[in-house]
């Protein structure tokens, strides 16, 4: 991994509470040669502590403070989430940290940011949270008979994630692909399917399919681009702008559709 590459990874901390454990992490990423640290809380945190950490200071000066996960990967195009599993019900593509570690390089070589999410110490991400990520990663761990979840505390979490990013330098080369929407855009398609169903009246149907973290997920396992993002936010707009404007019964048949010839039969 190159440094411009390094430069496009951003760990997220949300809602970590103990300023050792973030002066920790900013220890690990000034070790390993990041500096974007964003820091997601309801609450103050005391930055005073946490810039004790041994040099540090940069990456703590340069720390950024977001009021929520949205705002903090707004301008990410892959959200990587961190779980140690446990007995949780996922909702996401999980993957080993060695083999995450090569996706997400692909990924720094097709020009995008990447956003590493860390939970707090004792629950780590909660659902909602998790529904900002297009898949999560696992650093995989011994079992031990008196641990029932064994996890890492977080310095060490982000140390061993950092270290597996740089661990083979040769990056994966650029192959081309169409840069991903960033998760501003997806969030801003969600929020637009998420009237469009509202709209047609699809949410008093399948109330069951169209909660907000539901619909987010279904719009990252499609994968839009950013040159796509803005065609799929302007066919929604166009059915809003349809069924406001009368083309369709959306209290009782739904949005008509016209079938293909030869297929009407």
């Amino acid at each position: 991994m190159v440094k411009k590459e390094m430069d496009r990874v951003v760990v997220v901390l949300v809602r970590a509470r103990n300023p050792n454990n973030i002066g920790a992490v900013a220890r690990a990423m000034h070790d390993f040669g990041f500096r974007h640290l964003r820091i997601v809380n309801e609450y103050a945190v005391p930055f005073e502590t946490a810039r004790s950490a041994v040099d540090a200071s940069a990456v703590l000066a340069g720390a950024e403070v977001f009021a929520s996960v949205g705002e903090a990967v707004g301008d990410c195009t892959l959200v990587v989430g961190t779980t140690a599993v446990g007995e949780r019900a996922l909702q996401h593509p999980l993957y080993a940290l060695a083999d995450a570690g090569g996706k997400i390089s692909s990924e720094l070589a097709g020009e995008g940011r990447v956003a590493l999410l860390f939970g707090s110490e004792k629950t780590g991400l909660s659902n909602d949270e998790l529904s900002y990520c297009h898949w999560l990663l696992t650093i995989p761990m011994e079992e031990q008979e008196e641990i029932r979840h064994p996890s890492m505390n977080l310095g060490q979490a982000v140390a061993v994630c950092l270290y597996e990013l740089v661990r083979g330098r040769s990056a994966v080369a650029a192959g081309g692909a169409d840069k991903a929407a960033s998760a501003g855009e997806v969030e801003r398609l969600t929020a637009l399917l998420t009237e469009a169903l509202e709209a047609t009246g699809y949410t008093k149907r399948h109330p069951a399919n169209c909660d907000e973290a539901q619909v987010r997920r279904l719009v990252l396992r499609m994968g839009v681009t950013a040159n796509d993002a803005p065609i799929w936010m302007g066919i929604l707009r166009q059915v809003l702008w349809k069924v406001g404007g009368g083309g369709s019964d959306v209290e009782g048949k739904g949005v008509k559709t016209q079938l293909p010839s030869g297929d009407d039969s």
